[in-house]
């Protein structure tokens, strides 16, 4: 069977005009998967305060969770789809982020003051996800 074990530490970038944010990855078997597809490139969707986009990659739900942190990174199995939350969605109930349905959670942004740096970001632009160094 295919494992690859994240390391507490594991880190990716998103690079998007001009702008470096880091993620610290979690110890999920999804993160672990999201690495062995990196790097890829991807046009920004926004649903609200969350920027999201498909990514070729497979894989059930793991600790599912709707409800989020500004600055956590998650995994959306229905969309295949990479989601950044950074603040309220059109499904919160409160200042939370809320997924459309459960999510497994990847890891957080390194520097919560980059959070400023995702509000930033438009429908359409061109993001890139790579391994940091």
């Amino acid at each position: 069977m295919f494992n690859i074990n994240v390391t507490m530490g594991s880190a990716i970038n998103l690079l998007v005009k001009g702008k470096n944010i880091k993620f610290k990855l979690n110890n999920t078997r999804t993160a672990s998967r999201l690495e062995t597809v990196l790097p890829l490139e991807a046009n920004a969707q926004k649903w609200g305060n969350e920027i999201y986009f498909s990514i070729p990659l497979e894989h059930q739900l793991e600790q599912g969770r709707e409800i989020l942190k500004a600055g956590d990174i998650a995994f959306w199995p229905p969309g295949q789809a990479f989601c950044i939350f950074f603040g309220k969605t059109p499904a919160s109930t409160d200042q939370r982020p809320r997924a459309a349905s459960p999510v497994t959670v990847l890891g957080h942004i390194a520097d919560v003051g980059d959070i400023d740096k995702l509000k930033e970001i438009e429908q359409g632009q061109i993001i890139k996800l790579k391994l940091a160094p």
